[in-house]
């Protein structure tokens, strides 16, 4: 079931992320955060922009949250969507729900545009993004290193309204 973030949730959701921190390019993040840092983080993000988690007997299976684009008042009404979902649960559709979900609450709050920002290479995130409508609308080449390589990142924009 989706439901909203709740505290009791962050060590699971650190767990999901520190997997991606240390085994994949999907977060230039290099060294897994401590549970302070982590804490911090999506305490801050859930204080100003929805925040969703999949669970399923207990255990959270992935999250889903809003977070700012840019700092000047002019962007307030574009928000950057991040979807992660815990390794090993993949194909259950859990980050295409999630996402649904993340999309009707972006609405439901009046922003006008939602962008994600992916490393690439990164197919399975390029098809969710896709499925939903995103048209692809920057790519910048090797901006950010990890594991001894230069990486890609590009930029899906959904217009809302």
């Amino acid at each position: 079931m989706i439901r909203d973030f709740n505290k009791k949730d962050i060590k699971q959701l650190l767990d999901i992320y520190n997997y991606y921190v240390l085994n994949s390019i999907v977060t230039f993040d290099i060294e897994p955060l401590s549970l302070s840092t982590f804490t911090e983080k999506v305490t801050r993000i859930n204080n100003d922009y929805p925040f969703i988690v999949f669970e399923e007997d207990n255990q959270v299976l992935g999250y889903a949250y809003g977070s700012k684009w840019r700092p000047k008042p002019a962007y307030k009404q574009t928000v950057e969507s991040t979807v992660y979902v815990k390794n090993g649960v993949h194909g259950k559709q859990i980050g295409t729900k999630l996402y649904q979900e993340l999309l009707r609450l972006f609405k439901q709050e009046d922003y006008h545009v939602v962008l994600g920002g992916l490393t690439l290479p990164n197919n399975a995130s390029v098809k969710l993004h896709q499925k939903f409508g995103f048209e692809q609308v920057a790519h910048f080449k090797a901006v950010g290193r990890k594991f001894d390589t230069w990486l890609d990142v590009a930029f899906w924009q959904l217009k809302l309204r």
